[in-house]
C-alpha cells in the first residue's frame, strides 16, 4: 500500500508544488535578467530586492475580475487554458530528477514513473498543449486571438517534425525510449550525447524555443501585431494559467534537454576517475543545475534577439531544420551500422 499508493502520491504532490513554485519565481527571474541586460534593476519594491513580487502578482491575479466576452464560446473559453496547462504538468511524470534517495527510511527513485516509451509519452502529451492555444483563439470570437491560434498551430506543426526527427537520432544512440535508460546509455558510453550529437542538440533547442512560443519565435503572442495574441481576451486566473503553461513548458524542454544531451543526473564525464570527487554532489543537484542553465538561456535569448518575421520562421523550419534533422538521422544510422 505504501509503495504503490502513498509514496507515488507524495512524489506527485511534492513535484507539482515544486514546479508551480519554480514557475512563479521564473517570472521574477525573467524580469530581473531582462532588466540587467538593459542596465536597470527590475522589480525592487515588494520585499527585499523585489523577492516577493511573484506572490503579489499571484494575489492580484486571484483577486482580479475574470471576464468572459459576451460573444465568446464560454465552455471552450474556460477549458482552453486548462488544456494548455495540464499536459505541461503531467509530462513531469516521466522526467528522472535523480537515481534514488532516502525517503522515510525507504530508497525511492526520484521520478514518478519509468516507462519503456517515456520519450514517446513526452512528445505525445506535450503536443496536446497547442490545442489550448487554438481553442482559446477560436472561442474568444476576436480577430487577434484567431490569428494567433492559426500562427501557433502552423508553428507547432513546422517545428514538431524537426524535433521528432532529432529524437530519432537520440533513440538510435541510446537504443531505448526510456528516459532513465537514455541516462544509463550515456553512463555506459562515458560521454554525454551532446558531444556525439551536437547537430541534434541545436535542432532540439531551436525547436524547443519555437514550441514554447518563446522569443525569437513568439509570433503567437506578438504584442506589437496582435495586442497579446491568443490570450488577448483573457483576464484573472484564466490569464494566469496560460503563463503557468508557458513557463512549465520551458522547464519541460530544459529538463528533457538535460536528460537527452547532458547526462541527466550524471556528473561531467562520469567514467573519468580523476573527477570522482564530484560525486559528493548529489545527482538531483546536478540535474537542477543543468536545467537552470537552459532556463537562463531561454531568458537571455529573449533579452537579446529580435522576433523573426513569419516567413523567416517558416523558412527556417521547413528549409533548414527539417532537412538537417533528416540528414542527421541518416548519418547516425550509417555510423551505427558501419562503425
Amino acid at each position: 500500500m505504501i509503495d504503490s499508493v502513498v509514496i507515488p502520491l507524495l512524489k506527485i504532490v511534492i513535484l507539482l508544488n515544486a514546479v508551480l513554485l519554480t514557475v512563479t519565481y521564473m517570472t521574477l527571474l525573467e524580469r530581473k535578467v531582462i532588466a540587467w541586460v538593459q542596465s536597470r534593476l527590475g522589480p525592487m519594491r515588494v520585499g527585499p530586492y523585489g523577492a516577493l513580487q511573484p506572490i503579489a502578482d499571484a494575489v492580484k491575479l486571484l483577486l482580479k475580475e475574470d471576464i468572459t466576452p459576451t460573444r465568446a464560446d464560454k465552455w471552450v473559453f474556460t477549458a482552453a487554458p486548462i488544456i494548455a496547462l495540464v499536459p505541461a504538468l503531467i509530462v513531469f511524470a516521466v522526467i528522472p530528477f535523480g537515481p534514488a534517495a532516502n525517503l522515510f527510511g525507504k530508497t525511492v527513485p526520484l521520478y514518478i514513473a519509468d516507462i519503456n516509451v517515456g520519450l514517446l509519452y513526452i512528445v505525445s502529451v506535450a503536443s496536446i498543449g497547442v490545442y489550448g492555444l487554438i481553442l482559446a483563439g477560436y472561442a474568444s470570437n476576436s480577430k487577434y486571438p484567431l490569428l494567433a491560434s492559426l500562427r501557433a498551430s502552423a508553428q507547432l506543426i513546422s517545428y514538431e517534425v524537426a524535433v521528432t526527427m532529432t529524437l530519432v537520432s537520440l533513440i538510435l544512440m541510446a537504443g531505448t525510449l526510456s528516459m532513465v535508460g537514455i541516462i544509463e546509455a550515456q553512463r555506459e558510453a562515458g560521454v554525454w550525447f551532446f558531444f556525439v550529437q551536437p547537430v541534434a542538440f541545436v535542432i532540439f533547442f531551436i525547436g524547443g524555443l519555437a514550441e514554447t512560443n518563446r522569443a525569437p519565435f513568439d509570433l503567437p503572442e506578438a504584442e506589437q501585431e496582435l495586442t497579446g495574441g491568443f490570450h488577448t481576451e483573457y483576464s484573472g486566473m484564466r490569464f494566469a494559467l496560460f503563463f503557468l503553461a508557458e513557463y512549465a513548458n520551458m522547464i519541460v524542454v530544459s529538463s528533457v534537454a538535460t536528460t537527452l544531451f547532458f547526462g541527466g543526473w550524471l556528473r561531467p564525464f562520469p567514467n573519468v576517475a580523476a573527477l570522482s570527487f564530484l560525486d559528493i554532489i548529489p545527482g538531483w543537484i546536478w540535474f537542477l543545475l543543468k536545467t537552470f542553465v537552459f532556463l537562463y538561456l531561454f531568458l537571455w535569448i529573449r533579452a537579446t534577439l529580435p522576433r523573426y518575421r513569419y516567413d523567416q520562421l517558416m523558412r527556417l523550419g521547413w528549409k533548414v531544420l527539417i532537412p538537417l534533422a533528416i540528414a542527421n538521422v541518416i548519418v547516425t544510422a550509417g555510423a551505427k551500422v558501419f562503425l
